[in-house]
């Protein structure tokens, strides 16, 4: 596959850390005790500080009163969290990157973050051109940050941990109607603005209830396309629309059982991506394609709860499908690979100068079409919570299965080549002028073709007990067994195929991901807890790498017949934490302190004359660590907060140097970890004129430096500090809350990500400033 600029997301946006009880509708102004935000993190609810794990949860209405709309919003609000770029992704563009956390990145191979809608798995692959789904913040309960190995409930690829996405769901008893708006302006660029309409209609009171939302947004632009002369040809081209559809569905036939079926729908339309080049002014593309795409999200579920009496039953039957169409612009890589295969008369060729230079300046264009399916079913059996008189047993134990397909095509047209060379009166089919060459070798311009179907399939069996010496002391045991194996068929032709290759490989894993944790109540308001825990992810093959272009970069990392298959990777991760409340729940500490030894890594190899890569193992990592989440709330209606985290993440040996990994040597930091990031923030909530409620809101947050690549001779390897802050004001009037915004207030402009593309070294930075307005109002 062949590597393109390293994603810029994860980073932008930042401001303000979660703010408990944000009063997006003024209700809680005056309460002084820090919000509770109930989580699902061990398949059942449950208070967070009782959980021996390091969590993070953000509600819906957080969310919505600081103006996350998404993802690369999400990492302003938690520590050790970021994104850095999928292998071979092309760009700074939506759903090109994937998620790390506490320093477990990995930019090749298996995800190592799972990330679920409700009880869907959306988790994907770092499959030759994609990266994370990126669900938008729409109809949102919570989100829920679960830091760790969640292996034993959640499977594998949740190496670092899981990220869950849970809807609001339909409320048996109230009818309910919300709507919710935003408009602002891009300092030097264009307009965002998001809408959205949400309904709860009980239909028949505490039996059936129908929830229904739709939204649209769009992210403004800041980037132009020049010409090679600095001629404008578009203005801000990266701009974003999306449109997002969720319906859900509660019936409660009888007391004891609960179907839900929901439909979630999401299309992000991106005109084009988020870089420039760093030569140009202004923050201006210079390329000849436009490099557009769009991510298409579909997910139905029926979740089903049974009460049994002294269990509960829960089944999950799930449906998710992805369609990932993108283009990239293939210039610099195809138009000049095939002009060095000419040889100038000059040298004694057939090719004048003249038209190696038209052949090495034309467009071309890297076409890629993705579809992710997945079928997915999980059945589980709990005990009832913990009850001293009844049993000092609690337990859970269940059962899953998955099929994902994954089917990517790729058509790579050199535009004009065929006339190109038939004006210096040559033909592409004639291999006196064009070594190797035959009849229709260029069909329609194409220069290359391939098609690539991957197969995916995973069981398991899980569970988890826990035993209470005392009621204040209880220990967790924890594991789950799983067999995977993957498939990958491919095809690939035409000239800059060279050989083409047509062929089959496959790999098996199976895992026995245990964990282990002990949990003390020292009193009802503060937990200590340790836990130990394994993570996994499963191995694959790696998709054709074409011996033409690339075979003097295979030879020298000893491969001959084309890269291997990659093997599964595995951890093991150690935590201490402390979760404590004081003065009656207005002060808030939450820290925790974890040490991870990771083995085997999956890394991209980079081969530097053909711009291809393909995915080894780069050896042995450790990554330590720390986080913390402070909130106070001194007197009512203020509320403070801070966080932070701080990782050292980097390889404990020099084994990727045999797989051809550059810079893959002990003590070289592994690419993509932040090495700190820090929030502060205050929310004020006020009264005025007698009865209208009032807030404004301020924050800061900072994002460490870090290495883009571990090769330290890439443009990318040093990626700088930064920091943003954002602000806000709101007030209350009866039903309907205003509020203006403004976002990077500062207008931080640091250049982020500074990849080399080909010759060209491309720029990304935070998202200019941004002012605005929301109305929101609830019936």
């Amino acid at each position: 596959m062949k590597l393109r600029p390293t994603a810029a997301f994860g980073y932008t946006l930042a401001a303000a850390s979660a703010l408990s009880g944000s009063a997006a509708w003024g209700q809680e102004a005056q309460s002084n005790q820090i919000e509770v935000v109930r989580v699902t993190a061990q398949k059942r609810q449950e208070d967070p500080n009782k959980v021996a794990m390091s969590i993070s949860a953000v509600s819906g209405v957080q969310l919505q009163a600081q103006h996350v709309n998404d993802f690369t919003d999400l990492t302003r609000l938690v520590p050790n969290i970021s994104f850095t770029a999928a292998s071979g992704n092309g760009g700074a563009g939506p759903g090109t990157s994937n998620i790390e956390v506490r320093g477990i990145s990995s930019a090749a191979g298996a995800a190592t973050v799972g990330v679920y809608l409700g009880e869907v798995s959306i988790t994907v692959g770092n499959v030759y051109t994609m990266g994370s789904v990126e669900p938008k913040f729409f109809d949102i309960d919570r989100v829920e940050v679960l830091r760790g190995p969640q292996a034993t409930l959640y499977g594998a690829s949740s190496m670092g941990g899981t990220i869950k996405f849970v809807p609001a769901e339909p409320d048996l008893k109230e009818r309910e109607f919300s709507t919710y708006g935003e408009y602002s302006s891009t300092k030097g660029g264009s307009a965002n603005y998001s809408a959205n309409v949400v309904g709860n209609f009980p239909l028949i009171k505490d039996e059936l209830a129908l929830r229904l939302g739709v939204q649209a947004q769009r992210q403004g632009g800041f980037i132009d396309q020049v010409d090679g002369n600095g001629a404008l040809l578009a203005e801000n081209i990266n701009k974003v629309d999306d449109q997002e559809m969720r319906m859900a569905l509660k019936w409660k036939p009888v007391r004891a059982l609960t179907i839900t079926p929901s439909l979630y729908y999401q299309k992000v339309d991106a005109k084009d991506i988020s870089a420039f080049n760093l030569e140009l002014p202004n923050y201006q593309a210079q390329k000849q394609v436009r490099e557009p795409s769009k991510d298409t999200l579909f997910a139905p579920n029926v979740t089903v709860n049974w009460d049994l009496g002294s269990t509960d039953l829960t089944s999950s039957t799930s449906y998710f499908q992805r369609k990932f169409d993108r283009t990239q612009n293939g210039s610099a890589y195809n138009s000049y690979s095939l002009s060095t295969f000419l040889t100038s008369t000059d040298d004694g060729g057939t090719a004048p100068p003249a038209l190696i230079d038209a052949v090495a300046g034309l467009p071309s264009a890297v076409y890629l079409n993705n579809q992710v399916r997945q079928i997915s079913q999980e059945l589980r059996l709990s005990s009832r919570p913990y009850d001293a008189q009844v049993s000092p047993w609690t337990w859970l134990g269940g059962v899953y299965f998955s099929n994902q397909h994954t089917n990517i095509t790729e058509n790579d047209p050199i535009f004009g080549v065929n006339d190109t060379f038939a004006q210096f009166g040559f033909s592409t089919s004639d291999p006196d002028i064009l070594p190797g060459a035959t009849a229709n070798a260029f069909p329609n311009d194409n220069a290359f073709f391939g098609t690539f179907h991957y197969r995916e399939k995973q069981s398991s069996i899980f569970g988890e007990a826990n035993y209470y010496f005392t009621p204040a002391l209880h220990l967790t045991v924890g594991a789950r067994y799983l067999r995977g194996s993957s498939t990958l068929n491919q095809q690939n032709g035409l000239y800059l195929a060279g050989a083409g290759n047509n062929g089959s490989s496959s790999l098996s894993s199976k895992a026995f991901t245990p964990k282990y944790a002990l949990t003390w109540e020292v009193d009802p308001a503060h937990t200590v807890y340790s836990s130990v825990s394994k993570g996994f992810r499963l191995g694959g093959s790696n998709v054709f790498v074409p011996p033409t272009t690339c075979g003097p970069d295979l030879a020298a990392n000893g491969i001959e017949n084309g890269p291997p298959t990659y093997a599964p990777d595995s951890l093991w991760s150690y935590e201490v934490g402390s979760k404590s409340r004081f003065l009656n729940n207005s002060v808030t500490f939450n820290a925790d302190v974890f040490y991870v030894k990771w083995k085997n890594i999956q890394q991209g190899v980079y081969l530097p004359t053909c711009a291809y890569t393909y995915n080894a193992n780069a050896g042995d990592a450790t990554s330590r660590g720390l986080e913390f989440e402070l909130k106070a709330k001194p007197m009512a209606g203020l509320t403070l907060n801070a966080s932070g985290g701080w990782v050292k993440a980097e390889l404990s040996n020099d084994k990727g140097l045999q797989n051809g990994i550059v810079g893959a040597v002990a003590g070289a930091p592994i690419q993509g970890v932040p090495k700190y990031n820090a929030s502060i923030g205050a929310q004020y909530n006020f009264s005025v004129w007698g009865d209208k409620s009032a807030f404004v809101m301020g924050g800061v947050h900072w994002v460490g430096a870090s290495k883009g690549s571990l090769d330290p001779e890439q443009t990318d390897y040093e990626r700088p500090a930064y920091h943003t802050a954002d602000f806000s004001a709101g007030m209350t009037f009866d039903r309907v809350n205003v509020s203006v915004f403004v976002k990077n207030a500062l207008d931080t402009d640091t250049v982020i990500q500074h990849p080399q593309v080909a010759s060209i070294v491309q720029g990304y930075r935070v998202q200019p400033r941004s002012i605005g307005m929301s109305v929101a109002a609830k019936f």
